[in-house]
């Protein structure tokens, strides 16, 4: 008898590498942001958290805009082509989602930064405090 981790069959190998390569295209995780920014990041880096959760710690570098106030007026500051990367708390938020969905709409490139903050830290990364 099947256990509910084989009772449905994994996917060919043909839909696995189109599914697992997909993802790649909406996310991203804390390690390849931290080298991007060390080296002079191609992408803006949104905290999409409350200010002031921002203000007791964040990635350096990442600009806080919570997700709520993504709107058409405040992305004119960057070009069409701009690539975004959001990120929230952590696997247990889904303001990272709310943000990136808000920037599609927008016809912004986007993707997540899988993890959040808790990801940042737990890679050993540092965390900054204020504004």
């Amino acid at each position: 008898m099947p256990t509910a981790v084989t009772a449905t069959r994994p996917a060919t190998s043909d839909r696995a590498r189109e599914h697992f390569a997909s993802e790649f295209e909406f996310e991203t995780d804390c390690w390849d942001v931290h080298e991007a920014l060390s080296q002079g990041a191609d992408f803006v880096l949104l905290d999409v958290r409350s200010p002031a959760l921002y203000a007791k710690g964040h990635v350096p570098g990442a600009i806080n805009l919570p997700h709520r106030k993504i709107i058409g007026s405040k992305m004119q500051q960057w070009s069409e082509d701009t690539i975004f990367v959001t990120y929230c708390a952590g696997p247990h938020c889904n303001g990272a989602a709310r943000g990136a969905l808000r920037l599609a709409h927008l016809d912004r490139p986007v993707k997540i930064m899988s993890g959040g903050l808790v990801g940042w830290v737990d890679e050993g990364f540092e965390v900054v405090a204020g504004e």
